[in-house]
């Protein structure tokens, strides 16, 4: 039997939606092990001068209980 934790972790980047999603994985691997999926669950953008500044997203970070 399988039993998996999700966690809601926020990440950003000044580089892509994509690139902010690498960095919560990147992050959240540091002490989450067993990673087993990312669901992105918003989206959004902050503007400076009529600009994209940065990327943010809101994800849930699904991970597999480790046993023994």
């Amino acid at each position: 039997m399988s039993v998996l934790k999700v966690v809601e972790i926020l990440g950003n980047s000044t580089v892509s939606f994509e690139d902010a999603v690498s960095n919560v994985i990147k992050e959240a691997s540091k002490t989450i092990k067993n990673i087993k999926s990312v669901y992105v669950q918003d989206m959004q953008v902050t503007v400076n001068n009529n600009a994209i500044a940065e990327y943010r997203v809101t994800t849930k970070v699904c991970f597999g209980i480790m046993e023994g």
